[in-house]
């Protein structure tokens, strides 16, 4: 009886190791990326060879939220607990609430696969830590949320796609949504924690982010579509080693910048096209308290053969960059030619941000017709909010070191406009082969500048 006891205990062990080795861990791709600073290798997650984890296997019906939702929940948390694992939604329409992820998840669509967002907020409730326009809170979850994780990835050629019917009636800014904005600024201000900056109620209408990796590492987003969004589409926030490649994103609603790298570093983004209501890139790095508390950059960002149909801006910085933005390089990046855009480049801040703006590469880039112009400095950026809260501390922001070479429009007002601050003046900007054909007013309109240099 011991010896059958023996064997069998042996054949259980057996058994449980054979089953843990079908499962292959996460492994890594290392991506190089070459720019005019020194930019760290960036690792992603690599997960072929890894167990798959179909949703119809855990109870996805189409049409049926619910059930969709929990059936994604679970196949996550199963890919999670074996230490690895691709979840799978398959071809079809899939309505869903929000999803959110844990590590060593990647959330692959096939072709043919369109995950469907439901518009319903209760949907994407409890809150969950966030931020609005560089302000952290605790607000509806962004639809598909990562917070605190390591090696995540959505992939495939499948689409993600915002239903907006609900979410485009909160686009407006009534008494209600501009008094919780004010509510949240004063808590900031306060340092008030952020555990209780709670901003959902009746009427704040604070939309959340499409797509939030939040405080993670070793994120990688590639060859999906993604339609429309309530508010920023891709949000990378206090992120390391991030990867953006192959993007089809198309939102038009209010807010919709492309992607917003905010306090996020090492990261690249590649061969994507955007058409965007609003700006294209937006780099950010928090709002003025919380970003001075956070203490976190964003650095070490390269974007590279990227197509833009409609937006903004080609690449925004700010207003959002209190924490500071270095070592951003943008190349060989096209607009379309029926596109409308302000600028190519621009970078604005307020006395209310500090932080910096440095080592800033722009090259081979064109564009079409600008409602404003080819590249643009302001220091006194501050939309709604100039009338709305006051200036609690002052704080200029030192900008230097802006690089842009070989970078065209058809048509502009003005080459460069560059509005510096008598305490503060911009310094050192390097102009090459920057040039509009057609200039329907200034060349460069330029206040505050030291050390212009223009070939």
């Amino acid at each position: 009886m011991r010896k059958q006891n023996y064997y069998l205990i042996i054949a259980i062990v057996v058994g449980l190791f054979a089953c843990t080795q079908k499962y292959k861990s996460v492994g890594e791709e290392k991506v190089q990326v070459t720019a005019p600073f020194e930019m760290p290798v960036i690792t992603i997650p690599d997960f072929s060879g890894c167990a798959e984890f179909v949703i119809t296997d855990f109870g996805a019906v189409q049409g049926d939220v619910t059930k969709t939702s929990e059936a994604i929940a679970k196949a996550i948390d199963e890919a999670n607990k074996v230490g690895g694992g691709t979840v799978v939604i398959p071809d079809g329409e899939w309505l869903t609430g929000t999803v959110h992820f844990k590590s060593n998840v990647n959330l692959h669509l096939n072709k043919g696969a369109v995950l469907l967002f439901n518009d319903n907020p209760a949907e994407y409730l409890p809150p969950v830590h966030t931020s609005w326009e560089g302000m952290e809170c605790y607000n509806y979850s962004p639809l598909v949320y990562a917070y605190g994780c390591k090696n995540v990835a959505i992939t495939g050629e499948g689409e993600l796609r915002a239903k907006m019917d609900l979410w485009k009636t909160w686009f407006p800014r009534p008494s209600g949504h501009m008094n919780s904005l004010k509510r949240l600024y004063n808590m900031m201000v306060d340092n008030v924690p952020v555990e209780d900056r709670v901003m959902v109620n009746d009427t704040a209408n604070m939309r959340p982010q499409f797509i939030q990796f939040n405080r993670s590492e070793n994120v990688l987003i590639e060859g999906v579509k993604i339609t429309n969004s309530p508010f920023w589409t891709i949000h990378p926030y206090l992120c390391k080693n991030v990867v953006l490649r192959n993007l089809h994103v198309y939102a038009h609603g209010h807010n919709n910048d492309g992607v917003d790298p905010e306090m996020t570093q090492n990261m690249l983004i590649e061969d994507c096209e955007f058409d965007q209501g609003d700006d294209a890139i937006a780099v950010k790095s928090g709002r003025n308290q919380d970003a001075w508390r956070l203490i976190t950059p964003t650095r070490n960002l390269v974007i590279r053969n990227c197509y833009v149909s409609n937006g903004h801006q080609l690449l925004a910085v700010g207003s959002e960059m209190a924490g500071g933005v270095e070592n951003v390089f943008m190349d060989s990046c096209t607009v379309a030619d029926r596109a409308s855009m302000f600028h190519l480049v621009f970078l604005k801040t307020n006395e209310r941000r500090g932080g910096f703006i440095r080592n800033i590469y722009v090259s081979n880039v064109s564009g079409n017709y600008m409602r404003e112009g080819v590249f643009g400095i302001e220091t006194d950026v501050l939309y709604q909010w100039r009338d709305l809260v006051p200036t609690v501390e002052r704080r200029l922001t030192p900008i230097s070191d802006i690089y842009l070479e070989n970078v065209h429009a058809n048509n502009a007002k003005f080459v460069s406009r560059i509005l510096g601050q008598e305490e503060l003046p911009v310094e050192d900007i390097f102009l090459k082969n920057v040039t509009a054909d057609t200039i329907r007013e200034e060349r460069n309109i330029n206040v505050n500048v030291i050390n212009f240099n223009q070939e």
